[in-house]
């Protein structure tokens, strides 16, 4: 009785998923048939109704706040997790109504045409960008997602269901509302991005690729990884953000000390925040000494391999916290995303060992080197293999909105399709139109080797003439 119960439950589950599924497909089949205008209010209309909501949502996210600060206290979640679901936390809230307003006044990513070719008289094919169908977003913490991938979303074209965590369920509630308050002023229908609350849900939709066409997973290694394990649907996304900085043997010592403290310092919980500092050994006693004590006044733990260890054994004076922040580095501190204000720190010998060095051990997030040498830059920018390669540059450069994409869905590094922040292109794929403008229209036939054949012509032609 008890298995047959589960079961039935288990059947409700997956049939209510479905559902979700299927309505997700057809509103977003009925929307590619209204105008792209229509997106575009839906977003104005949405920053209008956040911030009529404010009160509310802020008072949800408090709430929210309060039940995750216990979990942190009882040690059953991380405090890094914590931080990253404050959204009264300084600019956060006004930065996310921002981001609304950017995405709705880039330009329309799709209907753009990329390629187009004569291949005989009144023969015409065009490469067109247009969206990518129904997208699966699933996400912890960070309730502002909510209304970003909501953004991105809307403006290019594509349905979305959403799963937040369950420590920001108070406040994705309240967003997702807000959502569909927006959707239902416009033409878009209501249904076009959804919220989901359970797990169960998840697991029945990762199973529904005749209806969902790409997952994007934010969150934990464990959280992407399980994601990529469970699916036969395209999964776009990042498991770690293992970022390093790399001092080379030019580094200037000023802008050793700004970027480097800068990546690890400023948002230690992001993605984008440095983990490994690899010191080319020629500047260990000049320039690694001034950076180590800007991180040991921001009283960040620098794990130290023994010659980075060994240089800093007698400074003069100390800092106060020197002995309690400086510990002897293991080999799993440089695979190790701390998401806190701790630094891996590694001595090589060249730049090539170096660039052989992230290539073995990053997540291919993003990586910097400081140099002022244009040869040195240019190889290292070449040689890692990272969604982003900087210079003299913080990593938490790395974003969508300091971009200039309004806000992304989520970084990628992967290799195929999109890669680093992915805003608006990197959720559109192509389509190709092929258009007769014969009288008797065009056959396959008429074309070959042989005596009487047509040759095809394949002949580039203006993009802006095309026909729709």
């Amino acid at each position: 009785m008890l298995a047959t119960l589960a079961m039935s439950g288990q059947d409700c589950g997956r049939r209510a998923a479905e559902d979700i599924a299927k309505v997700a497909k057809a509103a977003f089949e009925t929307s590619q048939l209204i105008p792209s205008s229509e997106r575009v209010k839906v977003l104005y209309e949405l920053r209008q109704e956040l911030e009529a909501a404010k009160d509310k949502i802020l008072a949800a996210n408090k709430t929210d706040l309060e039940a995750a600060q216990a979990e942190v206290d009882a040690g059953r979640m991380s405090d890094s997790l914590l931080k990253r679901l404050d959204l009264g936390k300084g600019d956060k809230w006004d930065s996310m109504l921002q981001g609304v307003v950017d995405v709705a006044e880039l330009p329309d990513p799709t209907g753009i045409v990329s390629y187009a070719s004569e291949l005989d008289d009144n023969l015409e094919l065009y490469r067109v960008s247009c969206p990518i169908g129904v997208l699966l977003v699933i996400f912890e913490a960070r309730p502002e997602v909510v209304v970003n991938i909501a953004a991105l979303a809307i403006k290019s074209g594509n349905a979305a269901i959403l799963k937040g965590g369950k420590e920001s369920n108070e406040t994705t509630q309240l967003l997702s509302e807000a959502i569909q308050t927006a959707l239902s002023r416009t033409a878009i229908p209501s249904t076009y991005i959804q919220a989901i609350q359970t797990r169960a849900e998840v697991s029945a939709l990762l199973k529904l690729d005749q209806y969902i066409d790409l997952v994007i997973p934010r969150g934990s290694n464990s959280l992407v990884r399980n994601i990529q394990n469970s699916t036969r649907i395209p999964v776009m996304g990042h498991a770690d953000g293992l970022c390093s900085v790399y001092l080379d043997q030019s580094a200037d010592l000023e802008k050793a000390v700004r970027v480097v403290l800068d990546s690890k310092t400023d948002y230690p919980a992001a993605c984008n925040a440095a983990e490994t500092l690899i010191v080319h050994e020629s500047v260990l006693s000049t320039v690694w000494p001034a950076v180590a004590n800007a991180l040991l006044a921001a009283d960040v733990q620098l794990l130290c391999d023994p010659p980075s260890l060994s240089v800093l054994n007698s400074p003069t004076p100390a800092p106060p916290n020197f002995a309690s922040n400086i510990h002897p580095s293991t080999p799993s501190s440089y695979t190790t995303e701390h998401l806190n204000l701790t630094l891996s720190v590694v001595t090589l010998p060249s730049l090539v060992a170096a660039i052989s060095f992230i290539n073995a051990h990053s997540s291919h997030h993003t990586d910097c080197i400081v140099t002022e040498d244009e040869v040195s830059a240019s190889t290292f920018c070449r040689g890692v293999d990272s969604a982003g390669t900087f210079v003299n540059a913080s990593t938490r450069f790395a974003d969508g909105f300091r971009y200039g994409f309004g806000t992304e869905v989520g970084i990628s590094t992967g290799r195929i399709h999109a890669r680093g922040p992915v805003g608006l292109e990197g959720l559109v794929t192509y389509k190709y139109v092929l258009k007769s403008k014969g009288e008797k229209g065009h056959v396959v036939g008429e074309f070959g080797s042989g005596e009487g054949k047509k040759k095809y012509k394949h002949r580039k032609i203006d993009a802006t003439s095309a026909p729709f």
